[in-house]
Parts: structure tokens; C-alpha cells; sequence
């Protein structure tokens, strides 16, 4: 299937490991211009150079997405650079699943606020593309009570409502807005990974909640993703696409 991206334009917060590197790459590889940021400079500079290998336009910087005009500075000079923004995909987050203020606060910063600066600052070029989306990446804690904390599973079920709300409001100007709920997914230097060496018992029930016994691979994440963004999905907008391997038991209607 042609997605039709290429030569479009997408800016992906957290591009450097995991779903986002892969969702980077994916991009890539359909003819997408793709502009990263994430922390850690280093690791921006290495996926670049992986990315422009695919003959495409790739640029990227080191962010705090929780600096309020860090981002938006890093979002500018990525339409200027790139000649315009197609779509936006929001995949930081705090990971701040403890019980506790400074959760709650990491989580509004991180999670919810980057994502809601995101779209803000990408909107003026949006509103110019004819193929405009947004695409947030929630959790299934969003959807379920789970073993994380309140804060997290509330601003993750909050960027559902944000996206959907978006979506009804930016459908008369042609620009999409969905969200990727993912269920556990395991990389090298993730949380889980992280959980397996240090956390075994944790580790091992959550395993075992995954009906497919086994969690998700970045990968398979990120591919639904792209497609959600592409204009592959043009008719798609205000869905919440749970990608869990059957984990939630929740009937999503």
C-alpha cells in the first residue's frame, strides 16, 4: 500500500529510541522529511544520520519538550527548514507513573502540555497542508486502572479526550487528530527492559497479562502510527487506535 508521504513533511518529539525512532524510520523509508528532537543530542545526531541514509530531508535538534519555547523555537525552525509541516506525532512523556505531586506535575508538563505546545506551534503550517494530522501516542493506562500511578493513566486518558476534541474542531479545515494507545512495549533502554532487571516480580505479572505472552515490539507500534498520520488514513480522524496484543479488557465502542 502507497501511504502517500512521500515528500511530506513530519515532526516526531521523542525520535531518538523506541516508538518513536521507529516511527522516524518508517517515515523515512515511505519518502517523508522527518525533523526529531529528544534529549539527548547525541542520540539526535546518530538517528539523523540513519534517517538522510533513506534519501530523504532529516533534521533534528536536542529538546526539553517540557521548555515551553524550546519546543515551539525547535518547531519554527523545523517548517522553515523542512519548507512547511504535514504532521505531527506527540511521543514524549514523563513516564512519571509513581503516586505521588511530583507525578502529577511531570505528567501535566511532559505528557499533556508538550503534546497541547506541539500542535499549537505546528498549527499555523498545518492549516496550509492538504494532508494535515495530528497523532498523539496515549497508553492503554489511559483506557484501564492498572498497576501505575493516577497521574499517569488520567493525562493519558486526558490526551484522548484533547485529540478527540481537536479532531471535531480542525475537521472543516482538513486536519486529522488521533491518538495511538499502545499496550506494553519492550526496546533496549526502556522502561520495561529497566522493570525486567530491577523490578523481576513486576516484570513477570505484567508478561503474564499479555494474552499473546509476550508485549510489543516498538516496531509494531510505530506502524500504526504512520499509517493513523499518513494519507493513507485520510477519512480516520478522532480515534483512538489501542494497540495492545488483547491486553485491555475494555470493550472500546
Amino acid at each position: 500500500m502507497d501511504l502517500g508521504l512521500k515528500g511530506l513533511n513530519v515532526l516526531i518529539t521523542g525520535g531518538t529510541k523506541g516508538i518513536g525512532r521507529h516511527c522516524a524510520e518508517i517515515f523515512a523509508q515511505e519518502g517523508a522529511n522527518v525533523a526529531i528532537c529528544a534529549r539527548d543530542s547525541a542520540g539526535v545526531a546518530e538517528t539523523i544520520e540513519v534517517l538522510k541514509a533513506q534519501g530523504v530531508k532529516a533534521i533534528g535538534r536536542g529538546v526539553d519538550v517540557a521548555d515551553k519555547h524550546a519546543l515551539k523555537s525547535w518547531v519554527t525552525d523545523s517548517a522553515a527548514a523542512l519548507g512547511g509541516i504535514d504532521m505531527v506525532v506527540a511521543n514524549v512523556s514523563a513516564l512519571a507513573v509513581a503516586d505521588d505531586e511530583a507525578a502529577w506535575e511531570a505528567g501535566f508538563g511532559v505528557d499533556m502540555m508538550h503534546s497541547v505546545r506541539l500542535v499549537n506551534a505546528a498549527m499555523p503550517y498545518l492549516e496550509k497542508s492538504k494532508a494535515a494530522s495530528i497523532t498523539l501516542v496515549s497508553s492503554v493506562s489511559g483506557r484501564e486502572i492498572d498497576f501505575t500511578g493516577p497521574a499517569y493513566g488520567a493525562f493519558k486518558a486526558a490526551l484522548v479526550h484533547y485529540a478527540q476534541g481537536q479532531a471535531m474542531k480542525l475537521a472543516p479545515k482538513g486536519i486529522r487528530a488521533n491518538t495511538v494507545s499502545p499496550g506494553n512495549t519492550y526496546f533496549k533502554g526502556g522502561i520495561w527492559e529497566n522493570i525486567e532487571q530491577n523490578n523481576p516480580a513486576l516484570f513477570a505479572e505484567a508478561l503474564g497479562m499479555n494474552p499473546m505472552g509476550r508485549m510489543a515490539a516498538p516496531e509494531e507500534i510505530a506502524r500504526g502510527v504512520v499509517f493513523l498520520a499518513s494519507p493513507a488514513s485520510s477519512f480516520t480522524s478522532g480515534t483512538n487506535l489501542v494497540i495492545d496484543g488483547a491486553l485491555t479488557k475494555g470493550v472500546q465502542l
